[in-house]
């Protein structure tokens, strides 16, 4: 027997049999599992007895623990409390984890005299509200265009002055109402065809809206309507009309699916193979509004897997509906109710429909998480083929499953920045993108930039621990550049002692399409349209992904330029950037023209102006 069995088997017997929450750790003392009991000695023992019955997950889990720790609690319920507190702390990777950054979207309306409605992929505090966050980004994108379509909001990236502003040269071809204007899908105001004050209105009604209070909206709308209508005020009367018709269409189609019940999800499994797809249907005000779908792999016990999904699904959120209808059996369910209720602050139902409506539903999230596993399956088929490709074009010993590419970017020297993107499996791994600002290299050279990136990403690695970023080594280097680039990369990692990692480079043609992959003496021609398009894909990111960077530290240093103006803060920098485009417009303008930008008063412009004019004379 295993002398590290034997000594937790003896650990064991001095347990309790008491409620609690057990901690295993491998032998670094990092915690790989967390678990809680009704009864710790009984709960713990059975994972250091025969390994006939467990499961693969349990015993690759129980090969790696070189000890445990445990928690005592007065009940079952403060063991789940617990355990949901530290899972959330240790994050332990055979746990169910689900991570807060499935890139969720949001609905912005901008801070400004003439806000505008936008899609956004995070929240800053810029003063602008958001609605959300939402997990399709699909679905913000049709509610805004929706919303612009009811309300006649612009779309268009015109500035806004409305009719009290309009003069001397603004009255130009630019600001003549476009074509949505004349197919009356937009209130032009950038031709101060609609009031201020009649578009914040618009403004108002298209918020409640959103917020999906469809109800309220037409009540409110209707109301407005009869009241023009009495003070005969029939063309704005028709336009209220013309709304509540719009949003009575988009009601209709989304009663497609509908439930009994003003708010619920709906969560069912499908399994395929060593994989498990969860698939979460949420609806709001009766009507299906989102849904997720989460993958994991080597998920054995169903009902555990769905306590503890369900668990960690929720501790990610703020809205919990007051019922939750799912596919099977879940363990500890009653426990699992109260944790909800308590984190909601409401009475929250777990339940498995039986009959009707709901069995209907969860029936078809079932499908759905099915139709989402063919789908994975057969992109991860595809993911093999294009790996095996790469490995037979290439000439390598093995399989590249964990693949890091590089970029440079800059402009004549200047915000010398560089890329690091990794696919694993064939598929972008975005959390281990690592960004490097270069700091040896003053001038424009390529060749030194690289090399410095590629050195601290390997003394980054010789100081971390194994995971995925600067902790894991990578099967193969790819770098955006020729023969040159490869050259002294490779001597770089063989001097380091990294030489046996495979080092190709990116060979773009003049019309800036991948056609070869360098090595340090010759190029290899990509005749396959499968490769081109997968080498393709892993060039086209590391340069969006370097050449983003780029642009945010260059967009940093124009703002720092604004901000070292008197009276520019941070609105009135962003305005000036919005309205003049780049800082050479801003240094052009007169002070007349730079009074135009919103938010300028006549000094402040004047101030803009000075200090650009100033600067030239110094």
């Amino acid at each position: 027997m295993d002398k590290r069995i034997a000594e937790l088997r003896d650990k064991c017997k001095t347990l309790p049999m008491s409620p609690g929450v057990y901690i295993m750790k491998e032998l670094s003392g990092k915690v790989i599992y967390i678990g809680k009991a009704k009864f710790l000695k009984d709960r713990v023992s059975s994972y250091f007895g025969s390994d006939r019955n467990q499961q693969n997950k349990v015993k690759k889990m129980v090969s790696h623990i070189q000890d445990f720790s445990y928690i005592l609690t007065d009940s079952e319920f403060e063991a789940l409390v617990l355990e949901c507190s530290l899972i959330k702390q240790y994050q332990p990777k055979y746990n169910i984890m689900l991570k807060d950054d499935k890139g969720y979207n949001y609905i912005k309306i901008t801070n400004e005299p003439w806000p505008r409605i936008f899609q956004a992929k995070h929240v800053f505090e810029d003063g602008a509200t958001y609605l959300g966050p939402y997990t399709s980004s699909h679905i913000v994108k049709q509610s805004i265009d929706e919303v612009c379509k009811i309300f006649k909001f612009p779309r268009c990236n015109k500035q806004f002055f409305g009719k009290s502003t309009l003069k001397g040269h603004l009255k130009s071809a630019q600001n003549r109402p476009c074509l949505n204007y004349h197919i009356n899908q937009c209130s032009a105001p950038c031709s101060g065809k609609i009031s201020r004050e009649a578009y914040l209105e618009s403004l108002s009604e298209a918020i409640n809206f959103l917020k999906g209070d469809k109800a309220s909206s037409i009540k409110e709308l209707a109301n407005k309507m009869k009241q023009c209508a009495e003070n005969l005020d029939f063309e704005r009367a028709a336009g209220f009309r013309d709304k509540i018709r719009a949003i009575e269409r988009i009601k209709e189609r989304q009663k497609v699916v509908a439930t009994k019940f003003k708010d619920q999800d709906i969560i069912a499994l499908a399994r395929q193979e060593d994989m498990t797809c969860f698939e979460v249907f949420r609806f709001s005000d009766s009507n299906f509004c989102d849904r997720e779908t989460f993958f994991f792999n080597h998920v054995e016990e169903i009902n555990i897997a769905r306590s503890e999904f369900i668990q960690q699904y929720y501790l990610l959120k703020k809205d919990i509906p007051a019922q939750i209808s799912v596919d099977g059996d879940v363990e500890s369910v009653e426990i699992l109710c109260e944790w909800l209720s308590n984190k909601a602050g409401k009475k929250i139902k777990v339940k498995v429909p039986q009959r009707g409506e709901e069995v209907k539903i969860v029936r078809m999230c079932q499908n759905n998480a099915q139709e989402s596993l063919v789908q994975r399956f057969s992109q991860l088929n595809k993911n093999n083929i294009n790996l095996k490709s790469l490995q037979d074009l290439l000439n390598l010993d093995k399989i590249p499953n964990y693949i890091e590419a590089y970029d440079i970017s800059n402009l004549r020297a200047e915000n010398n920045v560089g890329g690091m993107v990794v696919f694993e499996n064939g598929e972008p791994l975005r959390s281990a993108y690592k960004k490097f600002k270069i700091n040896s290299i003053a001038n424009q050279n390529d060749y030194g930039s690289m090399c410095e990136m590629i050195d601290r990403r390997f003394n980054e690695y010789e100081k971390q621990e194994e995971n995925a970023g600067f902790g894991k080594l990578p099967d193969l280097i790819l770098l955006d550049g020729g023969r040159g680039h490869v050259r002294i990369v490779k001597s770089l990692l063989k001097f380091r002692g990294y030489g046996s990692i495979p080092v190709y480079g990116m060979v773009k043609d003049i019309k800036h399409k991948t056609n070869a992959m360098a090595t340090d003496a010759k190029k290899i021609p990509i005749k396959s349209n499968r490769i081109f398009n997968f080498i393709s894909l892993m060039q086209n990111e590391v340069h969006r992904f370097a050449i983003g960077y780029h642009r945010s530290m260059r967009k940093k240093k124009i703002s720092s330029v604004l901000l070292s103006i008197p009276g520019v803060g941070q609105r009135r920098a962003k305005f000036l950037l919005e309205f003049f485009k780049s800082v050479d417009n801003i240094k052009n303008a007169a002070p007349y023209e730079l009074k135009l930008a919103p938010g300028l008063t006549k000094s402040v412009a004047q101030a803009v102006y000075n200090h650009f004019h100033l600067e030239k004379k110094l």
